[in-house]
């Protein structure tokens, strides 16, 4: 059977529950190890990650990245997990949860760079490597071992190990044979986990579990397959394609082939976003206008700093509601120009606010859609706003200081609702 020493990259056989080479307990061993080539890495609370880095003191408290106390959780680390904070979590829910949490305002510029020095790293194994954002990514690493003289997993656990050394970041891994099953592998160990799904026992492994695994399968998605009786994958397997395609439409054959574990799409090197969205659930429903308000501005300055990091610009915003009944509406709006801008982004998506029928909602979302090369976006400015390209500029020139000084040292007031 062969085995992977995580810490000193002995490779053994049998199943030895500690290395002979180094004594370590973190052993890998998998009857396919050496022979998967998809995988799925995801860096581990990586914004939190980058704060303690960056700040050591912080290394042992409870680290919240996120907006003021009307803000949301975007990042907590592990600490601040174990005390029921979570991603998206409003923020004065998060800190009576955890009041000792130490709070920090996001450094993207800091976020972009860390990301960079990974994407280097992943690009000395293999050029096949499609970004799904700052911190996570699938590679295909078919026939790099002749190239490296080691096999893709070896090279993997080589990755992480570099990762944490040079700096000073961990990830977890899913290795398997295509993308659909890598990138759940990499959710079953977590943080600085490796976990293997292999071709032989892909079914089995599905067996029994949620088809809340299935991308795109939310809570709501689940309550629908809940009333046709599917809540495993062994639920979904008992249907005929045709019946999960006439009850779900076109999503139905999607949902036949990854009941069985398979995903025929390839590893597509920097493939191009066909949109660039955030979104954040409420931990109570939200009427307030204010308070959406400020959401809505925090969400179009993430979409900004995501498109303006890729060099896309987008001529579509999109504005995503979800009433407490589930109910999703969906606003969109073509501008005259490509955008990257969070004022217009902000303001446009506003307006659409503006226009949609009156809350609670559980969920708001902003998108950028129809995306191209940002060269000569917001360029010729708006007829309707004629401060557009003042705010504009003052919006670049914000950027500018935020580069060189952090992320904090310019702030909106909207930003604090």
């Amino acid at each position: 059977m062969p085995a992977l020493c995580r810490s000193c990259l002995a490779q053994t056989d049998g199943a030895p529950r500690r290395c002979p080479a180094c004594g370590s307990p973190r052993v890998l061993v998998h009857p396919e190890l050496f022979d998967l080539t998809i995988a799925h890495i995801d860096c581990d609370a990586f914004y939190a990650a980058v704060e303690k880095r960056d700040a050591p003191d912080l290394a042992d408290r409870p680290v919240i990245v996120g907006g003021g106390r009307r803000g949301v959780v975007s990042t907590a680390c592990y600490v601040a997990r174990t005390y029921g904070v979570r991603s998206a979590m409003p923020m004065f829910k998060a800190l009576a949860l955890c009041p000792e949490a130490v709070v920090v305002r996001p450094r993207f510029e800091a976020y972009v760079a860390a990301s960079r020095a990974i994407r280097t790293m992943m690009e000395d194994l293999t050029p096949a490597i499609e970004p799904l954002s700052l911190d996570e990514a699938f590679l295909d690493l078919t026939g790099t071992a002749r190239l490296h003289g080691a096999p893709p997993a070896v090279l993997l656990a080589r990755l992480v190990r570099r990762m944490e050394d040079e700096l000073g970041l961990s990830g977890s891994i899913g290795l398997s044979h295509n993308k659909f099953l890598a990138k759940v592998a990499s959710d079953l160990d977590k943080p600085r986990g490796f976990a293997v799904i292999g071709r032989a026992e892909t079914e089995s492994f599905l067996e029994h579990r949620s088809v809340g695994l299935i991308w795109g399968v939310g809570r709501a998605t689940q309550e629908a397959l809940a009333r046709a009786g599917i809540r495993t994958f062994a639920d979904l397997r008992r249907w005929e394609p045709r019946d999960l395609s006439a009850r779900f439409g076109s999503a139905g054959l999607r949902l036949h082939r990854l009941a069985r574990g398979e995903d025929a799409r390839a590893v597509k090197r920097d493939a191009r976003p066909k949109s660039i969205s955030n979104e954040t659930t409420f931990g109570e429903d939200i009427a307030d206008a204010d308070l959406l308000d400020g959401h809505l501005w925090r969400l179009a300055e993430k979409v900004s700093d995501r498109a303006k990091a890729k060099q896309l610009a987008g001529r579509v915003i999109v504005l995503k509601l979800k009433r407490p009944d589930f109910a999703l509406l969906t606003r969109r709006i073509a501008l005259r120009e490509p955008t990257q801008i969070a004022d217009r982004i902000y303001r446009t998506a506003r307006a659409l606010l503006d226009e949609a029928p009156e809350g609670p909602f559980r969920l708001i979302g902003v998108g950028l859609a129809e995306l191209a090369p940002d060269a000569g976006a917001d360029g010729g400015g708006d007829l309707f706003d004629a401060d557009g390209a003042r705010r504009a500029e003052a919006e670049r020139a914000t950027d500018a200081i935020r580069d060189r000084f952090g992320d904090g040292a310019i702030l909106k007031g909207r930003a604090l609702r």
